[in-house]
């Protein structure tokens, strides 16, 4: 008995039997409902960032080059995980991710000028490859050397804001909520990642996207400022 992928037979067998469901047989199921609920969460997971840069009208203590580098990530994983035939609960963030960080991207520019000469080159070379990426056009062993060149780009997202969020010891206009939820998403797919049996690349894309995410987290929380919390309680 399967839906969206999920098989529940072993699990109502067992239960008709009156017996607890086998390891072999709840790990599964575990994984699959976690993978979907990750992916339906992720239809939000920027929207407090996103809504916390138009309220203040400013992306001030928030780096660019986090959120561009983060886009060229997602966009690589997302090809990826299609051109590999990974199932969709395994790796549906990656899209909703993508779109709402082309959003921030863009209201980042806005609250962010002038925007350089270069800014708009580095924008015009993403739309002219990135469908390339999407599409899975490039050959087999040239996507595995640039998707494992994708964890290297994901680490250097979070680097320049890890850096800036040190420096100012402030983390500016970062959303707590949205932090939180990409630590806590990023966790899980851990966890799915390994039961789903993805590729290696897959794994340590997710493990390193935890303890990213997790320092992020943890300087939000060492750098809050008192008058924060009832802003907090507003996202």
């Amino acid at each position: 008995m399967d839906y969206l992928g999920i098989n529940i037979g072993c699990v109502t067998g067992s239960l008709r039997d009156g017996k607890f469901p086998e390891k072999d047989c709840l790990l599964p199921l575990l994984s699959k409902v976690l993978g979907y609920l990750i992916v339906a969460l992720s239809t939000t997971v920027k929207l407090p960032q996103i809504l916390k840069i138009l309220k203040h009208r400013s992306a001030s203590g928030i780096s660019a080059t986090t959120f561009e580098l983060e886009v060229v990530a997602a966009t690589i994983g997302l090809g990826y995980s299609i051109q590999k035939g990974i199932p969709f609960s395994a790796y549906g963030e990656v899209f909703f991710i993508l779109i709402q960080g082309l959003i921030l991207v863009a209201i980042t520019y806005y609250y962010s000028q002038p925007v350089g000469t270069a800014t708009w080159i580095r924008a015009l070379l993403y739309c002219a490859i990135a469908p390339t990426i999407l599409a899975g056009q490039i050959n087999p062993v040239l996507f595995e050397t640039i998707y494992a060149c994708q964890h290297i780009t994901f680490l250097s997202a979070r680097i320049p804001q890890i850096w800036k969020n040190f420096k100012n010891k402030s983390t500016g206009q970062l959303s707590f909520l949205t932090c939180l939820m990409s630590f806590g998403g990023a966790m899980v797919r851990v966890f799915t990642s390994i039961q789903e049996k993805a590729p290696t690349n897959v794994v340590m894309g997710s493990t390193m996207g935890a303890l990213m995410n997790g320092i992020v987290l943890s300087q939000m929380i060492l750098y809050r400022k008192p008058e924060d919390k009832k802003e907090k309680k507003d996202e």
